[in-house]
């Protein structure tokens, strides 16, 4: 049987994506265009989330948290995406961050990190990918060594996004070079404040400007090792395993883009007059937008599948994570690109949003893995077999 009940959203998933909509329109939308121009954190977006308690809704109850199930999270970041990719990265980058904690770490870890990210009190980023391990994050350098009771890492992270703005950094770090990826690589929370810790300049970017992307020095950073999540040598898996759940919440940034493009593109269309007509009763344009949504619904419907599959932890999780990014992120390219065509000229310029959603969109294919990896790993588990009917 299907995880959704003829394929409809509970009564209670509607009323989350109908309230996340509300505080999307009323307190972040009017802000996108000036955080895009300005390239800065979006303190609107990240107040009115707090407030209304979208901030990092995967939290469990018993931690603080709303406990929200992974569509309902879903949910939020797609409604926040519609209105401004930048703002989703804060639930959606608080996931990724802190879910490693929520899987392997110590209770002691989730009481004190979860219930300090529920409560507002700092955001959490994750480090992976250094300057020489991207798609091969196997082949990172950042190094952490024993020393009594502490461990002392050293490195650099790169692509980390909103760091310099998160309190709490999930790092993963080399503490058996010999072993690499098979037991080699540990699990570590770092902190803002702790010394040694300190942040490159902002990178330039194409589109999700309001969300800092910075490089993450390490200098002898001394941690308790109560701080290591899970037991030594489990980083890695802990870490395949974290973007197994987390790239659904990347499908759902990029069918919330595609979706705000697409209406902005049907109203448009509706209301542009040439040839004595509303340029949407063309069939030419007409055709052009039946595609755009019905690969947006499309899209949706996969990452919903995804996200029932990633809330029951289904085996098949890594197939339709993978897909649903790399089907959803595909899309949102297109839609946008289609999009921006809608509008002709206007759509060329930033006066209006489309352009803006065309860039954010890009970003969507990239990471989390880029859809080349993703089409790697998709194939992996087919020829495995580790794939069900929905």
């Amino acid at each position: 049987m299907s995880e959704f009940p003829l394929y409809a959203l509970s009564e209670e998933h509607q009323a989350i994506r109908e309230a996340v909509r509300a505080v999307a329109d009323a307190k972040i939308a009017p802000f996108a265009a000036a955080v895009d121009e300005e390239a800065r954190y979006p303190h609107e977006a990240a107040a009115a989330l707090l407030a209304s308690d979208f901030h990092a809704p995967h939290v469990p109850e018993q931690y603080g948290g709303a406990g929200a199930d992974a569509l309902a999270t879903v949910l939020v970041i797609e409604e926040v995406a519609r209105a401004c990719v930048s703002s989703s990265l804060i639930p959606a980058v608080n996931k990724l961050g802190s879910l490693p904690v929520q899987i392997a770490g110590s209770e002691e870890l989730k009481k004190h990190y979860l219930g300090a990210l529920a409560r507002g009190e700092g955001g959490f980023s994750y480090c992976l990918s250094e300057p020489d391990a991207g798609s091969d994050a196997g082949g990172m350098k950042t190094r952490a060594v024993r020393d009594g009771d502490d461990w002392v890492l050293d490195g650099v992270k790169r692509w980390i996004t909103n760091a310099g703005e998160s309190d709490f950094y999930t790092v993963m770090a080399v503490t058996d070079p010999e072993k690499k990826t098979r037991g080699g690589i540990s699990a570590f929370v770092v902190e803002k404040s702790d010394e040694g810790v300190s942040f490159g300049a902002p990178e330039k970017k194409l589109g999700i400007k309001g969300s800092p992307t910075r490089e993450v020095y390490l200098d002898k950073v001394r941690i308790p090792a109560s701080r290591m999540i899970g037991e030594e040598g489990t980083g890695f898996t802990t870490a395949m395993q974290t973007l197994d759940h987390t790239r659904v919440t990347i499908a759902a940034q990029a069918v919330g883009v595609a979706q705000g493009a697409l209406d902005y593109a049907l109203d448009y269309a509706k209301e542009r007059q040439q040839f004595g007509k509303a340029i949407a009763e063309f069939q030419g344009l007409q055709f052009m937008l039946a595609d755009m949504g019905m690969k947006v619904e499309a899209a949706r419907q996969m990452t919903y599948a995804a996200a029932g599959r990633s809330e029951r932890g289904d085996d098949d999780l890594t197939f339709f994570g993978a897909a649903a990014k790399c089907f959803a992120s595909d899309v949102a390219m297109e839609v946008t690109v289609n999009a921006v065509q809608v509008l002709g000229g206007y759509g060329f310029t930033r006066d209006y949003p489309v352009e803006r959603m065309m860039r954010d969109a890009k970003i969507t294919q990239i990471y989390e893995g880029t859809n080349q990896v993703q089409r790697i790993v998709m194939a992996r588990q087919l020829l495995a077999g580790v794939q069900s009917e929905l």
